[in-house]
């Protein structure tokens, strides 16, 4: 095969031509890397690791612009990537390059996300845990960026009676109203016996509570 043409297309992009009849896009890294120039000649392989170079590169951009915006654990950004370019095989040595330079980090964006479940959306740990593995997070690395937060679950429990589900804890003897709040602590992610505990000593603190 010959490369009959090679002329600026738009900004660093380049259009090249084969054979007076097939058109390919490079970036002016990829033509510099391989020499890519009218009237040479390439053979398939050659041609097919051009290809591959431009196409991993791309993909490596798409993912370092990704990561301006947010942070992404290395499930999210693979999929992201296998969504877009639908080559697996490409999309995972595109993520070993970020994981190989910091870009990618599971540990750090799992003690990240942790912190926002937590101190945030006041989650307790079985929630937090499970969102974070809902993120491609392996469990013990979702336990470790947890449990530093073994004490900010309780004054998280605490701060929720005390302000979110206020209204419905006036009465020790309203059962209905309790067990709905309870109903709701168990949907944030905190077991029975701490919330059982939590609510109990609510209304030991509690101005109203009747000795």
């Amino acid at each position: 095969m010959k490369i009959t043409n090679v002329s600026r297309y738009k900004g660093t992009t380049y259009e090249v031509e084969i054979d007076e009849s097939r058109k390919i896009y490079l970036h002016i890294d990829i033509i510099t890397d391989f020499s890519v120039r009218t009237g040479m000649e390439v053979e398939r392989d050659e041609l097919r690791k051009i290809i591959y170079a431009s196409n991993f590169r791309r993909a490596y951009q798409r993912a370092l612009f990704l990561l301006d915006y947010r942070d992404y654990s290395a499930k999210e950004m693979t999929e992201k990537l296998v969504k877009t370019y639908k080559n697996e095989a490409l999309c995972d040595a595109v993520l070993n390059k970020l994981k190989e330079n910091s870009f990618i980090d599971d540990e750090r964006y799992a003690e990240r996300m942790a912190r926002k479940l937590v101190e945030v959306r006041k989650y307790g740990f079985r929630r937090a845990k499970r969102e974070l593995m809902q993120k491609g997070i392996d469990q013990f690395t979702a336990e470790d960026a947890l449990e530093m937060y073994s004490e900010t679950f309780s004054e998280n429990l605490a701060e929720l009676l005390s302000t979110k589900h206020s209204r419905y804890l006036t009465d020790e003897t309203d059962r209905k109203s309790i067990e709905k709040v309870k109903s709701a602590l168990v949907r944030y992610g905190y077991d029975f016996s701490e919330i059982n505990r939590a609510v109990r000593e609510y209304f030991e603190n509690s101005e109203n509570y009747q000795y």
